[in-house]
């Protein structure tokens, strides 16, 4: 099996193209992203033929779990099929199980050097009080196609992100588990936000939580509607926009790391 790992702020997924999603694609994710006994990775993308966009993608995460949406996985999807030969458009359509999403490629020479995405419209609730990890808490819950919770604090704080994710995929309130951000202002229109992703822990970035965590700050008057939103993460940083209709768009980078090839031996 060949596989290309690639990163957007270090959130870094094993990328395989294949014409069909394999029965195992679950048991496959579990082991190769293990970082002491195989490549290491926060999960697998799968790139696959689609039949009403450009290309169809499948994330796995870490711990076996399928994820709808991937912010981050989706910007290395749209570089992998431009620079490989595979779709040479600039913009270019993503089959995702959260819908298609549209891809505009911004180029230096014949490189990819951004990726905005249209990530679609953001549902944010109210203000909620929480208690997990012995901690209360007031949270956002924000649909970005997949859940979150966005938790603003004055600081952010390493033992508040390492206990609370954790203590919320077991809570009631999110009987299917839900990704984690912890954010604080940090200036006109940006902001600085840590992630526990469903599925991976804690990582250095989480596409989704950035425009969750934009989504949250703009409807709570922290941040302006139609205005870039810069969002530090521990990788780097993304812009998002928000409108006034909530829909989202993400702009950030993606990069190559390397590319190997595996055999997989039968009962392994």
């Amino acid at each position: 099996m060949e596989f290309t790992k690639m990163q957007g702020l270090g959130n870094d997924y094993l990328y395989v193209r294949a014409e069909r999603l394999p029965e195992d694609a679950a048991a496959l994710s579990v082991r190769l992203s293990d970082r002491h006994f195989g490549p290491g990775a926060d999960g697998m993308i799968w790139i696959l033929p689609s039949d009403c966009a450009d290309a169809e993608m499948r994330i796995f995460n870490a711990d076996g779990s399928e994820a709808r949406m991937c912010g981050n996985g989706i910007r290395c999807v749209g570089k992998y099929l431009y620079e490989r030969g595979l779709c040479r458009k600039t913009e270019l359509r993503v089959q995702t199980l959260a819908g298609i999403k549209t891809l505009q490629l911004q180029l230096e020479g014949e490189r990819v050097a951004s990726i905005r995405v249209g990530m679609g419209t953001a549902l944010v609730s109210d203000p909620e009080p929480i208690t997990a990890a012995g901690r209360a808490l007031t949270v956002l819950r924000v649909d970005m196609g997949n859940p979150h919770a966005v938790c603003f604090v004055p600081e952010i704080s390493d033992d508040m992100l390492q206990s609370v994710g954790p203590a919320l995929q077991a809570h009631p309130r999110f009987p299917g588990g839900v990704n984690f951000e912890l954010a604080a202002l940090t200036g006109e229109n940006r902001l600085r936000m840590r992630v526990w992703e469903r599925g991976s822990g804690v990582t250095l970035a989480c596409g989704t939580g950035a425009c969750a965590t934009a989504a949250a700050a703009v409807s709570r008057g922290l941040c302006a509607f139609d205005a870039p939103i810069r969002v530090q993460l521990d990788g780097g940083e993304l812009q998002i926009t928000v409108d006034r209709k909530f829909r989202v768009s993400m702009t950030g980078p993606a990069e190559f790391v390397y590319s190997g090839e595996l055999t997989v031996e039968s009962g392994e």
